[in-house]
């Protein structure tokens, strides 16, 4: 039977990658956006298009560049939790 603890550590890990991966997309999109923002309310710009180009190009750019990180990331956690089977239940 699986442990209590165990468990939570895989649940934790899982957490942790979760994060991991998604750091780079979420950081790049919250400071487009504010530096967006911060220029539309300087310049009273209120056009709603106008943030979602920016943001759809550095997104895509840091995808390009962080994407095979995200990839080795992703494979890696998934070799060593699919190796930690075997004792999960033995």
């Amino acid at each position: 039977m699986l442990d209590t603890a165990l468990v939570v550590d895989l649940g934790r890990q899982a957490l942790w990658m979760t994060m991991l991966i998604s750091a780079p997309i979420l950081g790049i999109g919250l400071i487009v956006g504010l530096t967006v923002g911060v220029f539309q309310a300087a310049t009273s710009i209120n056009e709603q298009t106008l943030s979602f180009i920016p943001k759809l190009v550095a997104l895509g750019v840091t995808l390009a560049l962080t994407g095979g990180w995200m990839i080795n990331t992703m494979v890696d956690y998934t070799r060593v939790l699919f190796g930690r089977i075997p004792t999960l239940f033995g």
